[in-house]
């Protein structure tokens, strides 16, 4: 049987899964963490929960996540997951927040998905005009396809882990440091959690091609093969 590869997200996420999910990769939830939780997917779902059910708690917290932490979000495979998506307001979200990262090159096509008219964190009736007034304007979407009063998205630090701690306990987050944000770095991640991984087994668990996860596994054995002649030695 041939390897399909699948680039979006294979299922959505209830609101307990969703919510460990955001917890293993760094935000600040009462959760048990699933730290093998994918990059993309979780932080995808969360603009769903936000935007279209008006959770700010989320949108915030995501927000303030992605302010320390969006230069390791593997942005191509975003971008095609966005592109996809059947609600125009989760697209001007992800339009707005490439746009306020717009000095990383690799946001511009996520930058050019929305073309609609501009879009309110809290839509009418219940937001109003009142808020802009007398709190002004999310100085991060200002001018852009997302608006948002200063009040709505609290900006708080206690919301999102430090880098390093989140680096520590979740080895994917650890791997896009040291290697970038790329397939190979989160293949290599899931074959230091689980060894035993086939190869279409790792391609599908991170999304990647199957020639990847071949090139991965082949490297993987030779630094294994290392390890285990290191442990050999030191117990002799």
């Amino acid at each position: 049987m041939s390897f399909k590869r699948i680039i979006l997200p294979r299922e959505e996420r209830s609101e307990d899964q969703l919510t460990s999910d955001m917890a293993g990769i760094g935000m600040h939830f009462n959760a048990d963490p699933n730290r093998e939780a994918n990059i993309e997917d979780t932080i995808y779902f969360a603009s769903i929960d936000g935007m279209t059910k008006m959770d700010l708690r989320t949108l915030s917290v995501l927000v303030k996540w992605l302010e320390s932490y969006y230069r390791w979000i593997n942005v191509g495979r975003l971008t095609k997951i966005v592109s996809q998506c059947e609600h125009e307001r989760v697209k001007a979200f992800w339009t707005a927040v490439a746009i306020w990262k717009k000095t990383d090159i690799r946001f511009k096509k996520l930058s050019q998905i929305y073309k609609g008219p501009r879009v309110e964190v809290i839509p009418p009736p219940f937001g109003s005009s009142f808020h802009y007034t007398r709190h002004g304007e999310n100085p991060k979407f200002k001018g852009g396809p997302l608006g948002a009063p200063a009040n709505v998205l609290r900006d708080r630090e206690m919301d999102v882990g430090s880098q390093e701690n989140t680096a520590d306990f979740n080895l994917y987050i650890r791997y896009r440091i040291m290697m970038g944000p790329t397939y190979r770095s989160d293949m290599w991640a899931a074959l230091e959690i689980n060894p035993d991984l086939t190869t279409a087994e790792l391609a599908r668990k991170t999304y990647g091609s199957f020639p990847t996860a071949w090139q991965v596994k082949n490297d993987w054995e030779i630094v294994s093969r290392g390890r285990r002649k290191r442990k050999k030695k030191n117990i002799a």
